[in-house]
């Protein structure tokens, strides 16, 4: 046996291992050897393993507010380190540091999660440690601010600099009607990453132009179709001279931009043969972006029949905007028989920059009220709050919304039948015209092009002016919209061609908006000039809200999201082997938690709550006691206290009761009640008037350690949990929540018990995860 194996023999943590699993362990770990004063871990590093201490010992420490080193713990051999990113997944929240001559064993996430699970004295271990860590936070202010901190100092919180826990190598497809861009992606040697676009597709003088790890190339390629211009892309990427791999099979994943997902599609997905099918059929909503993005994916399952393919939707990101956002004044009939609604496009962009603005400024992406404006030939803004689109100025196609290059933006439909009418205009004439004839070329006579309209206009062309003023006017007055809607703004970010490099779009953009706790400052606008990767921040002095200029990276991001598919797909896969994947199911009615302030205005001072029976959760109860919610238009009476008594207040809602109170409840995670609205409070002995606290609360599965180790979770999750019977169903965007106090249960309200036919005590089964933090 093998040194490495016999040092783990003698830890109490692998008594469960035999001689063979411990040799397939070290195979698939790696042994690091540390000098003195090395660090091991450092502060705010993404936890992506454990490591075993094997010989020589580290000490854990932070640096103090004065510079000095303060030691938290002395670890030696036989013991580990950095076991909560195993649950959490969050990064150190100190430094662990080698005092000596140190070998660790570095055992990946993934590689615990596929030999512990099955291993009871091991999980039994590993779970008391991170129980203990977890129960000892809850009483030490200190140790959560740490781990706050350690939030803010991850250099690449959200994986967009192509962070994996393993290498890959990321081949980005974007297939249109004429042209095909590429893009490859090598997260452990990113000095082979390269991109081209075959361009002419379909005319006589086909070409190629790469960037390649050894130089510019372009090559004339003649007449071509798609499939002869997804050979040329290949064989340029394994081209012996200029080429980033040997073969195509060393690809760990093809990435392709889908247009259009419908509504089907609001994550990306391992595509399939009902994939295919599916974005086959959507065709009809994007008649000139499904076939070619299509003929691309079949091309490419082709050529790599082992390489995963993932499709990413342009649309995803827009599809868990609330109704009232994306349906239409007309008869409900249509959106049931033809799906007519608003779907929103620019989807992969708007989500990087939300997440790269987020990054930059180091706080909580669920945490911030972004607006992102993707201002290029093609313009939509989009309103973030809590991590997802909740509107999108584009809706059923790309038409509407803002004034674009060539598109008209939003429009009096009955101009469409005046013209009809009036001009005898057919309905192809009338689709020509509002797409390739209106927008800053229709009302300036001159261009669609930006740069151009600057020009004349700085020579005094007075269209030119107008078109420009129209084109900001129209996103000024949708950022006032989308700032009201979200209840306020903290970012706003400004991309694309025109929004990256036109100062005066930006500033007219932001004109007035002072009231709204926007400015610009003129001499930061006009000298922002940002690279590939860089944010600039052009707020003034004054400015209440972060406005960032950030160059969009969808190539990136389809790359990004390719990689956590592709993990998400393995996590899934691990949920799949287990036996036992079933989870209880408890219906949560309407209910209110009270401080103890406010159960004393209720119900006088020193009043005790009265439990009247256990609740699923351990030290939770349904009190006796009820109040009345009153809110402008209406009240709910009888409405029961769960206890204890909380941090804050907070009231949780049915749809039922949103009609009857005549308020709107945000879906939140419990705790989250920032920006939500208030209502009043009846008791027997007063009221009290409480500012927000209202949300209806986000569907989440309950677990404790042992749960989350063994199905290969995280708290923080985002998991799927089918249900069966008559109207059974899958629900998604399940927040997975974990505590050694939990038991397992999945909690849904009313309303989703209603939709599914379910009641408590009725079990679902875990089928896996779409999104982790």
């Amino acid at each position: 046996m093998d040194e490495p194996e016999a040092l783990l023999k003698g830890i109490s943590l692998f008594d469960d291992f035999n001689d063979e699993e411990l040799r397939r362990l070290v195979e698939e770990s790696e042994l690091r050897a540390y000098a003195p004063g090395d660090h091991v871990i450092t502060y705010g590093e993404p936890g992506r393993f454990l490591g075993i201490i094997l010989s020589g010992s580290v000490e854990v420490s932070i640096v103090d507010d004065d510079g000095a080193r303060e030691r938290l713990a002395l670890i030696e051999p036989g013991s580990f380190v950095g076991e909560m990113s195993l649950l959490t997944g969050e990064p150190s929240c100190a430094d662990v540091i080698s005092l000596e001559e140190t070998r660790v064993l570095i055992i990946p996430n993934e590689i615990c999660t596929k030999h512990f699970s099955d291993k009871p004295g091991a999980m039994r271990e590993m779970i008391r440690t991170i129980s203990e860590r977890l129960r000892s936070r809850e009483e030490d202010e200190a140790a959560r601010l740490r781990v706050e901190g350690a939030w803010r100092a991850v250099e690449d919180r959200y994986g967009l600099r192509l962070t994996s826990t393993k290498p890959a190598r990321i081949l980005v497809i974007n297939c249109g009607s004429s042209s095909l861009k590429y893009a490859f992606y090598d997260t452990v040697e990113p000095q082979r990453n390269c991109d081209g676009l075959v361009e002419r597709i379909g005319e006589d003088q086909g070409r190629l132009n790469a960037s390649t790890p050894s130089g510019e190339v372009t090559r004339d390629l003649g007449k071509i179709d798609h499939d002869q211009a997804f050979q040329a892309m290949a064989d340029m990427l394994i081209d012996e001279e200029l080429g980033a791999i040997a073969d195509l099979e060393e690809l760990t994943g093809v990435g392709h931009r889908v247009v259009h997902g419908g509504a089907k599609y609001g994550n990306p997905v391992v595509i399939d043969e009902e994939v295919v099918r599916d974005i086959d059929l959507l065709a009809d909503l994007a008649p000139l972006h499904n076939p070619p993005n299509l003929t691309a994916i079949r091309k490419s399952m082709q050529l790599m029949p082992d390489v995963p393919q993932v499709a990413v939707f342009d649309t995803g990101f827009h599809q868990k905007m609330p109704k009232q956002a994306y349906l239409y004044g007309l008869p409900y009939s249509y959106y049931e028989k033809h799906a007519l609604r608003r779907y929103g496009f620019h989807g992969i962009s708007h989500k990087y920059l939300a997440l790269k603005a987020a990054s930059y400024l180091k706080l909580p992406f669920r945490d911030l009220k972004i607006i992102t404006c993707h201002l290029g030939n093609g313009a939509s803004l989009c309103a973030v709050e809590h991590g997802r689109s909740i509107d999108t100025s584009m809706g059923l196609t790309p038409l509407e919304g803002l004034v674009m290059g060539t598109r008209c933006g939003d429009l009096d439909p009955a101009v469409v039948l005046y013209l009809t009418r009036q001009e005898g205009m057919s309905t192809d004439e009338i689709d020509r015209m509002l797409n390739k004839e209106s927008g800053l070329k229709g009302l300036s006579g001159i261009s669609n092009d930006f740069r151009e309209l600057e020009d004349a206009a700085n020579q005094g062309d007075r269209r030119a002016l107008l078109a420009i003023h129209v084109f900001c006017y129209r996103i000024r007055k949708y950022i006032g919209a989308y700032t009201a809607a979200m209840g306020g703004l903290d970012v706003l970010v400004f991309a694309g061609g025109i929004g990256e490099h036109s100062s005066w779009a930006r500033g007219l953009a932001c004109q007035g908006l002072s009231g709204m706790g926007v400015e610009v400052d003129d001499i930061l606008n006009r000298t922002a000039s940002p690279s590939q990767g860089e944010v600039i921040d052009v707020s003034g002095d004054a400015s209440n809200s972060k406005v960032l200029v950030i160059p969009t990276d969808e190539a990136r991001m389809i790359a990004r999201e390719t990689i956590r598919t592709l993990g998400y797909s393995s996590t899934a896969a691990h949920i799949q082997s287990r036996e036992d994947r079933t989870v209880p199911i408890r219906v949560s009615v309407h209910h209110v938690h009270v401080t103890e302030s406010t159960k004393d205005k209720l119900f006088g001072r020193e009043y005790r709550l009265s439990c009247t029976r256990s609740l699923s959760q351990p030290g939770l109860y349904a009190c006796k006691e009820k109040v009345d919610l009153e809110g402008p238009r209406g009240i709910v009476k009888g409405v029961r206290i769960y206890g204890p008594t909380r941090r804050q207040d907070q009231v949780e809602v049915s749809v039922a009761d949103e009609s009857i109170l005549g308020i709107r409840a945000p879906i939140r995670r419990s705790g989250d009640v920032d920006g939500s609205p208030g209502i009043t409070l009846r008791g027997p002995k007063g009221s009290c008037k409480l500012r927000q606290g209202v949300i209806r609360f986000m569907r989440h599965l309950h677990m404790t350690p042992a749960d989350a180790l063994a199905f290969g979770l995280k708290d923080g999750d985002m998991a799927m949990v089918r249900t069966e019977g008559e109207r059974g169903l899958i629900f998604d965007n399940v927040l997975v929540r974990v505590d050694p106090d939990y038991e397992l249960s999945l909690h849904i309200d009313v309303d989703e018990a209603n939709a599914a036919n379910i009641r408590s005590g009725m079990t679902g089964e875990l089928i896996g995860i779409h999104d982790r933090r």
